[in-house]
This record gives C-alpha cells, sequence and structure tokens, in this order.
C-alpha cells in the first residue's frame, strides 16, 4: 500500500476519502469513550456502476477495524481486503433478488458482538436488490443497531432503497472517475502500457471494473468489438434479427463461463458437507437432507446465472448507447473525447441524421428498460436491432 492505505485505489475521489478517513478517526474515539462525532452506524455509499462504491465501502470497513484508522499494513487491514476478517461480512446477492430469508439470517448475524475486531461491519453489495419484504426487515436492523455494528450499504442511487432506510444512513457519493485517473490506475495496478490503459479508460467510460477487464482480457476486448460492429452490420431484417441473437448468446456463453466453475464447486462442497461418500448411522437422513439441500442451491444457481446474463447483455448495450452518443457528438460537432474508434464513428455519423441517432440511442435504452422490467432478453433485443435497422 501507499501513503494513501487503504483507500489507495479509490480512483478520483478525494472528498469521499477524506470524509471516510475522518469517520474512521471518530470511530477509534468512539471505542475509546469520546463522542465519536462524525461517525455514524449506518453508511449508504452510491453512484454510477464501476466508480468503485463497493471498494470504498471495503476499504472503510478495514479503516474502522484497523487501529491507525486504514494504515494498509497490519493484519486487519490485509484480512478485510482479502475478504477474511472474522468480523466483516461481505454479502453479494448471487441473483436477481436478495429474499427476506436471507436478510433475517444476516441480520441475526449482525446484531453479535465483535470476535476478534473493534466493530461488526456488514458490508451489503447491490443492496437495492432486497425484495420489498426483504428491504421492511433490513430498516428494523438499520434503525436500531447494536452499538458496535456498522452497515456499508452500496447502491446506484439513492432512490433505490427505501426513503426510510436511506434517511437513516450517511450517504456517500462517488462521482465518475476520469479517464486519465482511470489509466493510471491501470498502468500502476495491472502493469499494461499506457496506450492499452488510455484505450481501456476511454472505451469503459468510468467503469472501472470495466476498464480492468478490457485492459487485461482479450475475450472482453473481441466481444466488445463485436457488439460495435452492429451499426455497421444492420442493414437488412434478416441481419437484424441475426444480430440480436448473437448478443442474447454472447451474454449466454459469458454466464455459463462464469457460473459453471463456481456451481461444481458448490455442489461439491454441499455433498462434502452432508457427509457424501461416509457410512454409519445417520447417514441415510443426511442423505435426505443433502437432496433438499442440493434443489435449494440449483435453484440460487440459475437466479445467479440469469443475472449474469442480464449483465452481461446490460454492458453489451452500454457499449452500443456509448457508440451512438460518440456519433451524435460527431454529428453536432461536439469537442469531447470518443469511447471508439473514430473512424468507425464518424462512418456512421456520416451516413445518418442526428434525429435517426437519437432513435437508434432510444431503442437501446428502451431495450435495457425491457429487460429489467423482465421482458425476454431475445424479445427485447430483436425489438432493438429492428429499430436500428428501421431508423
Amino acid at each position: 500500500m501507499t501513503a494513501a492505505g487503504v483507500f489507495a485505489d479509490l480512483v478520483d475521489q478525494d472528498a469521499v476519502v477524506a470524509d471516510l478517513r475522518a469517520a474512521a478517526l471518530a470511530a477509534a474515539d468512539q471505542l475509546r469513550g469520546g463522542p465519536g462525532t462524525g461517525m455514524t452506524h449506518a453508511w449508504l455509499f452510491t453512484g454510477p456502476p464501476g466508480s468503485g462504491r463497493s471498494s470504498a465501502a471495503r476499504a472503510f470497513a478495514a479503516a474502522l477495524q484497523c487501529p491507525d484508522a486504514g494504515c494498509g499494513h497490519c493484519d486487519a487491514c490485509h484480512q478485510v481486503l482479502a475478504g477474511t476478517h472474522a468480523d466483516v461480512r461481505v454479502v453479494r446477492p448471487a441473483g436477481l433478488s436478495y429474499g427476506v430469508k436471507e436478510t433475517r439470517s444476516l441480520v441475526l448475524r449482525a446484531s453479535s458482538s465483535p470476535t476478534s475486531g473493534r466493530f461488526q461491519v456488514v458490508l451489503f453489495e447491490d443492496a437495492d436488490r432486497a425484495t420489498e419484504a426483504a428491504a421492511n426487515a433490513l430498516l428494523k436492523a438499520v434503525e436500531e443497531p447494536p452499538p458496535r455494528t456498522v452497515w456499508l450499504l452500496c447502491t446506484p442511487a439513492p432512490e433505490d432503497l427505501l426513503v426510510t432506510i436511506r434517511s437513516r444512513c450517511r450517504l456517500v457519493r462517488m462521482r465518475t472517475p476520469s479517464n486519465r485517473a482511470v489509466a493510471e490506475l491501470l498502468v500502476r495496478r495491472e502493469g499494461v502500457d499506457q496506450r492499452t490503459a488510455a484505450e481501456a479508460a476511454r472505451a469503459a467510460q468510468g467503469h472501472i471494473g470495466r476498464a480492468r477487464r478490457l485492459a487485461v482480457d482479450d475475450e472482453a476486448r473481441t466481444r466488445r468489438l463485436a457488439v460495435l460492429d452492429i451499426p455497421g452490420q444492420v442493414d437488412t431484417l434478416g441481419s437484424a434479427m441475426l444480430a440480436a441473437a448473437d448478443l442474447v448468446q454472447a451474454a449466454e456463453r459469458d454466464a455459463a463461463s462464469t457460473s459453471g466453475e463456481l456451481d461444481e464447486a458448490e455442489r461439491t462442497a454441499l455433498r462434502q458437507a452432508f457427509g457424501e461418500g461416509a457410512t454409519g448411522k445417520g447417514v441415510q437422513k443426511a442423505v435426505r437432507g443433502a437432496a433438499g439441500a442440493l434443489k435449494e442451491l440449483e435453484d440460487r444457481q440459475k437466479s445467479r446465472a440469469t443475472r449474469i446474463k442480464r449483465d452481461s447483455l446490460d454492458l453489451a448495450l452500454l457499449d452500443l448507447a456509448a457508440f451512438y452518443r460518440d456519433v451524435l457528438a460527431v454529428q453536432f460537432g461536439a469537442d469531447v473525447e470518443l469511447s471508439a474508434d473514430p473512424a468507425r464513428v464518424r462512418a456512421v455519423a456520416g451516413a445518418s441524421s442526428p434525429e435517426t441517432t437519437l432513435r437508434r440511442l432510444d431503442a437501446v435504452m428502451r431495450c435495457r428498460r425491457r429487460i429489467a422490467a423482465n421482458v425476454h432478453p431475445q424479445i427485447a433485443a430483436e425489438a432493438m436491432t429492428t429499430a436500428l435497422f428501421t431508423g
């Protein structure tokens, strides 16, 4: 770690880092019996995708457990950042939603006293995926938490949570980092050359995780280029249907690749936990229990695969939206940095009008909304590519 400690990798977030450092120092004062002014029990980290919400929350969790408010060198810091600290619970909803059963279990865990750390910290990524019943269960915990329990909730926007929850949280707003800052991070942390880093940062438009993947993963770059080929390929109804099928199939392959290894590892671990291969008294009862648990696990895995597929498709749609935004910028003569290849952008810009580009951009964003509303991805994609063709 650098002198910035656990906050070193928060890109272009100076104001946020200053606030979190001050809160960590206030928390230490609170533990010593002081007023702890500036520290509170519930925090809401918001910001656009890729801005570093979860990274900021994790760094803050480390600072809370660290005797030096986030030095980055001690065992507490290393354990929190590695995800192994006994008193920091990180929740990542695997499926499209997070239910009340899981939330009640989480609340029960959060109510216990720290075992070895200074605080019991719950870091809830994608808290907006909580169902209405789950959100109500969460509200009760956030309203009256134990004195040494801290909730760190992450959502894209404050409005994604119940107003009663967000009114009890201190808001941390993450900004979209500049392309230059993201590129510098990639050079420093991933060891990529400056040109690759700059191209990845421009393509990702401030999404740090996306930029990192584009910088180091050849397959991710290939998939993005295939998406950016769509505007030049969709010139008949048949090609529009093929483009839609390719988009959805690429998302399905990404989901299968990402979840396949996870699924098998989880099934193996569960079977071992129920004593697969063992003999003796109680084995039959354990086998029956394993069957029910496996069915529940498979349901969760299916939900996770659906989420990964939709997230992958959404990334492709965002790339497409960014491309048409570039086209519109060229058509209006705006002096902005383009996310896609300038020659490709200018070719499409010269062959269409700004009005057509706006209709196409609207079709892409409408497709995103439809998929978020559970319209079948294939149907939503076909409607979009047909609109791209007809203009």
